[in-house]
Parts: structure tokens; C-alpha cells; sequence
């Protein structure tokens, strides 16, 4: 098991996602987010059935900065209940782990 997380998440445009996906990046609170287009979610919403056309954010990052993440999400976020759901990531490359690491890192000094 390694401290790396996967965060889902939808939002309701290409616009929201890219900004929320962008600034959670420049945080460094994500070390990569995966902006997956057009998916068509089906839910229960207020007593209805909904059917939209949805974003997915695949968010890549470690447990250590969820908090934080978590509400940064919140915040940024346009639904009323975001999805904010956390996966581990049980194992992987050696390689792309260490980048996780690397891009998780604090931000460099400003020159």
C-alpha cells in the first residue's frame, strides 16, 4: 500500500473543470488531473432521477494533502454535494510514483 490517492470528481462543465483541475495542480495539491469529457451521469437528485452530461476529474495525489484538497474542491466547486471520493492506490511504477513525489513537493522559491 503506498500513501498515493486517486480523488474523483464531476462537475457540470469543460470550463469548471479545467479551472478547478488547474489550480488544485498550481497547489500543488494534485500532481496530475485527468479531465475525462462528456460522461453522462444518472443519480438521484432532491426526490428526482437526473440524467447530465458530466466532467470527470481523475485527481492524482497522496493522503497527506486530502484535507486540504478536499476543500479546495469544495470551494471551487459549483454542485451543491461535489463528489470528492478517495481511492488508494495500492501499488504501481517505481517511476511514476517518485513523480508523484517530486510534483507533491513544496513549490520552488520564486527567483
Amino acid at each position: 500500500m503506498t500513501d498515493k490517492i486517486v480523488v474523483l470528481s464531476t462537475c457540470a462543465s469543460q470550463l469548471e473543470a479545467d479551472s478547478i483541475a488547474r489550480e488544485l495542480v498550481e497547489r500543488r495539491l494534485a500532481a496530475c488531473v485527468t479531465i475525462v469529457r462528456q460522461i453522462r451521469s444518472i443519480y438521484r437528485w432532491k426526490d428526482s432521477i437526473e440524467d447530465s452530461e458530466e466532467f470527470l476529474l481523475i485527481i492524482k495525489s497522496n493522503r497527506e494533502k486530502f484535507r486540504r484538497l478536499k476543500s479546495e474542491l469544495q470551494r471551487m466547486h459549483s454542485y451543491e454535494v461535489p463528489e470528492v471520493v478517495a481511492l488508494p492506490v495500492v501499488d504501481g511504477s517505481d517511476a511514476y510514483l517518485s513523480w508523484l513525489d517530486r510534483e507533491l513537493g513544496e513549490a520552488p522559491a520564486a527567483e
